[in-house]
């Protein structure tokens, strides 16, 4: 509870209040934390006294830009202050003084404030961004961290694609988990192709050979392949985009599933 109260302290809430700078529902819950609690309603008095100290101590010039505002206020709407002929000029030289000492003094308060709830919005926003960030880099590190339980799973078998004569750096390594049913594979190098061509992943099954998609710089990192439940071997063969058939000849990597 103290701590929901020193919050509302420090909102500025009681402030705008004061200057008359708040909403209807505003205003609604500043009066009704004051009713029920007796340390904000003495913080806000405390206020108010603050202020018409400040205000007949320290009584200054206002800017330009108030005092024209409050002239014209004064002409818009005319209001006739009836003075007792028992009290003396004195006395209203004083409130006329305090007045304007205090309007200056809520602008001043008020420009204050507004600079502070702007500075406040851009942390808010700073936070939210970072906020966001760390759930990017939390989402990568689940990720990381699944592929590596995948790797160290003593169920899963590594086979290694390494290039022929025709693409001697062609490295890639494939991961198959035949109790899970998964594939992954690992693009370590990939030699460069014309535009024109593109390597592709296959499975062999004992009737037919089987897509298993292209081949790209992934940059190091492991990406799921169809399953193939009855493959015979993997292989990684040259294919020409623009649809003619694929001969024996390029094939640039190959290795048997039998065997492991």
């Amino acid at each position: 509870m103290e701590e929901k109260l020193h919050s509302f302290l420090q909102s500025g809430l009681l402030e705008r209040y004061l200057v008359g700078d708040t909403s209807i529902a505003e205003n609604l819950e500043v009066e009704h934390q004051m009713d029920n609690h007796p340390e904000i309603a003495e913080a806000f008095e405390k206020l108010q006294t603050n202020l018409e100290i400040v205000a007949k101590a320290n009584a200054v010039e206002a800017p330009l830009g108030v005092l024209n505002k409050i002239l014209e206020s004064t002409k818009q709407e005319p209001k006739v202050i009836t003075i007792p002929q028992r009290k003396t000029p004195w006395y209203s030289i004083a409130a006329s003084i305090a007045a304007f000492a205090f309007a200056t003094w809520s602008f001043v308060l008020y420009q204050k404030n507004q600079a502070l709830n702007s500075e406040n919005n851009v942390v808010v926003d700073e936070i939210f961004d970072l906020r966001e960030d760390i759930d990017k880099n939390n989402s990568k590190l689940d990720a990381l961290a699944l592929q590596l339980e995948k790797l160290n799973n003593p169920d899963s078998r590594k086979y290694v694609l390494e290039g022929n004569e025709r693409a001697k750096n062609l490295k890639t390594v494939a991961y198959i988990n035949p109790i899970e049913k998964t594939s992954m594979i690992d693009v370590v190098s990939l030699p460069k192709l014309p535009e024109n061509q593109y390597y592709q992943l296959r499975a062999e099954l004992e009737d037919k050979m089987v897509s298993l998609g292209y081949l790209e710089d992934y940059q190091r990192t492991l990406k799921p392949i169809p399953y193939m439940e009855d493959a015979l071997a993997l292989s990684i063969v040259i294919q020409n985009r623009n649809g003619d058939p694929t001969t024996e000849d390029k094939e640039v990597a190959e290795i048997s599933l039998r065997d492991n």
